[in-house]
Parts: C-alpha cells; sequence; structure tokens
C-alpha cells in the first residue's frame, strides 16, 4: 500500500499505465519504467554502444539504466517481450532499441530491487511529506490506454537522446503518464530527483535567507522551508512552463531536431511543439 512512508508495492497490486521504479545503488538513484502488464516494462535506458548522461565522472555514479541490459538479452522472457512488441529487432546482437527506450520483463526491470509505484494527483501536504523527489507528482495522469499507447509507440520510435539532467528515465516515464512537456530549454525537465537536488543545492547555497538566523534550529526550518518551496514550484503539476503534446508530435519534433541539430539553435530544438493532445 502506498503512503506516506513508503510507495513500496506488490506485483498482485501492479495495473497497466502505472509508473512504476526501483532503487538503485543503495538508494542513491532510481530506475523508472512503464508497466504494461503481463509482467513487462517499457523504459528508456542507454543504448548499447553509446555514451550518455553527463559525460562526466558522474555517470559512474547517477547513471540511470538498467544493469542488467545484458542478463536481459539471454532472458526468454525479454526476448519473447522484444519479439513481439519489436519485431525489427530479431536479428540485431544487441537487442536494444533506437533511442535507448526498450522492453524488459519485471524481475530485470527490478535487478533483484523492490518494487515501488510512482503516484499521480497527489495533494501539496502529501507532495511536501516525501521528503525524497522522484516518487509522487501533483500533475495528475492520463488514462492507462493513453498511457501504455505511448509507451509502446516509443518503444519503436525512440525518446530522444538520453540526458541525465533533460531526457533521462524518469522524464520518459512522466511524459507517457501525463503527456507534458518542459517548453523553455534552460531548466531541469520532468525528473523529480533532479528537481530535489536542485531545491536542495539552492537551498544550501543560494538562498541569502540563511544568513537571517543564526541558530542551527532557526537555520534547519529556513533551509528546510527553502527546499520544500523549490521542490514544489519545480514540480510538472504547477510549473506553467509545460505543453502537453502528442506522442506522434513528439516523434516526429525529436527526428526532425536530431537531423537539424547542427543548424537549429539549442532554444529551438528544446521546445516541443505546442500541440494540445486530446485524451
Amino acid at each position: 500500500m502506498v503512503g506516506v512512508l513508503s510507495n513500496k508495492v506488490g506485483r498482485d497490486e501492479l495495473k497497466p499505465g502505472d509508473h512504476i521504479y526501483s532503487w538503485r545503488s543503495a538508494y542513491l538513484y532510481s530506475h523508472h519504467g512503464i508497466y504494461i502488464g503481463d509482467e513487462k516494462v517499457v523504459h528508456f535506458t542507454r543504448a548499447a554502444g553509446q555514451e550518455i548522461g553527463t559525460g562526466t565522472v558522474l555517470d559512474l555514479i547517477l547513471f540511470s539504466s538498467s544493469p542488467t541490459t545484458h542478463a536481459a538479452n539471454s532472458c526468454d522472457r525479454c526476448t519473447a517481450a522484444r519479439d513481439q512488441h519489436q519485431p525489427e529487432l530479431r536479428n540485431c546482437s544487441d537487442g536494444s532499441a533506437g533511442g535507448g527506450v526498450i522492453i524488459s520483463c519485471l524481475d530485470c526491470f527490478l535487478d533483484g530491487g523492490n518494487l515501488y509505484l510512482f503516484t499521480y494527483n497527489v495533494s501539496p501536504a502529501f507532495f511536501l511529506a516525501k521528503a525524497r523527489g522522484g516518487t509522487c507528482t501533483l500533475a495528475g495522469s492520463d488514462v492507462p490506454d493513453v498511457v501504455v499507447h505511448r509507451a509502446l509507440f516509443l518503444l519503436t520510435r525512440g525518446f530522444g537522446a538520453y540526458c541525465l539532467f533533460k531526457n533521462n528515465c524518469e522524464d520518459f516515464a512522466i511524459y507517457c503518464k501525463t503527456g507534458l512537456l518542459v517548453e523553455t530549454a534552460f531548466s531541469v525537465g520532468r525528473s523529480g530527483q533532479l528537481t530535489s537536488i536542485t531545491a536542495a543545492i539552492s537551498a544550501v547555497a543560494s538562498s541569502p535567507l540563511r544568513f537571517l538566523t543564526t541558530s542551527a534550529g532557526g537555520l534547519a526550518i529556513v533551509t528546510t522551508s527553502m527546499y520544500c518551496m523549490g521542490r514544489y514550484i519545480a514540480d510538472i503539476g504547477v510549473r506553467r512552463d509545460v505543453l502537453k503534446v502528442p506522442v506522434e508530435r513528439l516523434v516526429e519534433h525529436v527526428h526532425i531536431s536530431a537531423q537539424e541539430a547542427p543548424s537549429v539553435p539549442a532554444s529551438a530544438a528544446a521546445s516541443p511543439l505546442g500541440t494540445t493532445e486530446r485524451s
């Protein structure tokens, strides 16, 4: 049962269209995906042979990908899932899809970790009570059929280039659930994990309010308040620089941006197309 203390759930509680995740590296970060039913998960991760993420040493710690990629290639259930949903990959030795969107069995996705459910349409009080980001959002979810459609559509067409700060596995799952994309070029993506880190840094290092108190208790209150406010205003459910973009239009935009990348300014390439999706 999902609650303030834990989002841990049992397999029998899962439904198609659920946004699930599992913690990696001693709870340092989590890997996210969309459960589509029948013990199968669609998720965004590294493509074989590609170096992605920040391009720095941080990738060794924060690399948000499935560590069982090679094991999954030999898993009969993963192979059967790829053959069903990605028949064009049957003759590929690495078994990975373009853009890093892959399908795995639930066991390979979890990689021995516990199963957690990302929750949507939570109240502001519940959201702030969850001190750790990347577990819930104030945004509402679309109906399961639409969520599964987006995930399967992107499975065969990709989700663009992976980027730890702008386009990671949590961003993929949140888009599948909501259809929302961040419009501005210079901002953190939809990921709650990254917005929490940003909020924490801002609270500790950037706020002049920390000089208004000299006591440890007062400093803790000010810092906590700044952290909570930073998380809240950065959540995709309340921020105003988001647009709802149909998945078909998103894929078209991603392909055009990739082809024109050398000649298109960063701001133009990063802005999604402003077409409203009908659910």
